[in-house]
């Protein structure tokens, strides 16, 4: 399979290379023309465990791996890194289903790709004799899953940035408290906008061939990565699977999706699986107050200047949604016209789609966005009603499920994605419920478990004996720098 910038249709590369390099040469993201060619129904995945369905996926999209290294990289990603058997176990909630995707050695969603993530790299760099330096943004979970996944890996190092003060007490330690020799973090003064668009920079300076001279490449695990969505698919057809063998939809019937996002990665993995052949019916889209892809999916206008809201869901805290360019293109088959609206949103701000383009986009998407006080009383509706914990990501996701199946005329089985574990947001779920929040996040985890009865995750219990390891706060042009100390073993 080949893939291209979504800027350009020259200069392919395969899937090995993709991944490796992260980001296009010319700013863009790595898209394949075959995708639209790709067909893998449920019927096909009927049976299965999780690790044989992300099998069939990854032999699809990244078929220039081998079916061993793929098989083994599943293996090692897979087998023993899980609390639940399932993977992502689907859990009916009154007359929803749950995707929980919170059940991985940092209770988060990005633990799904990011432990499979070093195993890709590493088949693709054996006997090429080069090495990568990662270098990633994140809004709070990317980077504790990302740093987990790649500590100690050969031939690997990687940087995480994060915006200081803006991701949760629980989400700062897991990052702060990181083992690991090939590993650096730091906090950068601004938000997540700010973060992430330098480290676009820092792919589009010089320092990206000054480093491939010497054997290195510069790469990410932002799911800017074509290796951190594959995986994310996988998970779009196994709840399927799960759905059909409970017996709660028959083969073939069309379920919905409503996914809490910020960068539109995650739901953009729906829609790679749409169109793969899930039988998927609509993709909702689920914001907090940051609701700039609401206004979007609903408007066609993408428009980043507007405040910018710290909010009770932090993950979601993001105003240039990177992953959105991908579907643009796949939706329109127009590299000029994407790299004019990237250009745009770049020296404006914003730009426009035309209106075939809009239309497509309503077809396929519905919008809706839960600022923080009905997120607040979301958590505590799903708890009194159904006995069932849930993060404020997820609560965005179930409020805004509801705006939706009050909207539809005749709407499908909605599946809602939960990416995250109630106890990386202790304060606020404490405050929903009713709860007292005295004390530090730790006191306030402790306070949860004895309220609600809902086990702690172990990853989250001994985070208090951990010492901090990762102090530095950095200004974001002083980011390049920091990179650089890491390779150079001054960090």
């Amino acid at each position: 399979m080949i893939y291209h910038s979504t800027r350009s249709l020259e200069n392919g590369v395969n899937a090995r290379e993709a991944l490796l390099k992260g980001l296009c040469d010319d700013g863009g993201l790595y898209v394949s023309d075959e995708l639209l060619t790709c067909v893998l129904t449920p019927d096909m995945l009927k049976g299965l465990t999780y690790r044989e369905t992300a099998l069939r996926v990854f032999s699809v999209l990244l078929s220039d791996f081998t079916k061993t290294e793929l098989a083994e990289g599943i293996e090692r990603a897979y087998a023993d890194n899980f609390a639940s058997v399932a993977v992502t176990p689907v859990t009916r909630v009154g007359d929803e289903f749950l995707l929980e995707l919170h059940h991985g050695p940092t209770s988060a969603f990005k633990d799904v790709a990011l432990c499979m993530l070093p195993q890709l790299m590493s088949a693709a760099l054996k006997d090429t004799g080069r090495r990568v330096m990662i270098a990633t943004a994140t809004s709070g979970d990317t980077g504790k899953a990302a740093l987990s996944g790649f500590m100690n890996v050969p031939g690997i190092g990687i940087t995480v940035f994060y915006p200081h003060g803006m991701v949760s007490d629980i989400q700062y330690l897991q990052m702060a408290t990181q083992e690991g020799r090939n590993v650096a973090v730091a906090a950068v003064e601004g938000n997540f906008d700010d973060v992430q668009s330098t480290v676009k920079k820092i792919f589009a300076s010089d320092l990206r061939q000054e480093l491939a001279d010497e054997g290195v490449e510069l790469s990410s695990a932002n799911s800017i990565n074509i290796g951190r969505l594959v995986p994310q698919v996988v998970y779009y057809f196994d709840a399927y699977r799960q759905l059909v063998e409970a017996n709660e939809v028959e083969q073939g019937a069309k379920v919905d999706f409503c996914v809490p996002t910020g960068n539109f990665g995650d739901i953009l993995a729906g829609y790679f699986a749409k169109e793969m052949g899930l039988p998927v019916g609509r993709l909702v889209c689920a914001s907090n107050a940051n609701n700039v892809l609401t206004d979007f999916l609903r408007t066609g206008r993408y428009d980043r200047r507007r405040p910018f809201y710290k909010t009770a869901s932090p993950s979601m805290d993001i105003l240039v949604s990177s992953n959105l360019e991908r579907l643009l293109y796949l939706l329109s088959g127009d590299d000029a016209l994407v790299a004019q609206l990237m250009q745009q949103l770049n020296e404006e701000g914003t730009y426009e789609v035309p209106e075939a383009l809009l239309a497509k986009l309503r077809a396929l998407f519905w919008a809706g966005c839960c600022g923080d006080e009905a997120t607040e009383k979301t958590i505590r509706e799903v708890w009194e009603r159904h006995s069932y914990l849930c993060d404020t990501h997820t609560a965005v996701a179930w409020n805004v499920a509801q705006q939706y199946e009050k909207a539809a005329e005749s709407p499908d089985p909605m599946v809602v994605l939960s990416p995250a574990s109630p106890y990386k947001f202790p304060a606020a779920v404490l405050s929903a419920i009713g709860a007292k929040c005295d004390g530090d996040e730790f006191d306030m985890m402790s306070a949860l478990e004895k309220a609600t009865g809902v086990p702690m995750p172990a990853n989250l219990r001994s985070l208090r004996e951990r010492p901090v390891l990762h102090t530095g706060c950095v200004k974001p042009g002083k980011m390049r720098g920091y990179v650089l100390d890491l390779l150079e073993g001054k960090t």
